[in-house]
């Protein structure tokens, strides 16, 4: 197995971050609203989660 040197390293990294670039886009207002959905709605789950669990957390306290 051959060890790149650090130069290497940066140069392939470099490289890679170009190819993503160059293939990004723009994304159209329907896929923004998309992921915005998407988006609060896993930031409004794992709210009710920790919510629940810190119900349960309390209810268990004070059964002891």
């Amino acid at each position: 197995m051959l060890k790149m040197s650090v130069h290497g390293k940066i140069k392939e990294g470099i490289e890679n971050y170009i190819r993503v670039i160059r293939i990004a886009k723009k994304p159209t207002r329907e896929e923004y609203k998309a992921m915005l959905k998407v988006t609060g709605i896993g930031i409004l789950l794992m709210g009710l989660i920790g919510f629940i669990i810190q119900m349960l957390k309390q209810l268990l306290e004070s059964m002891i």
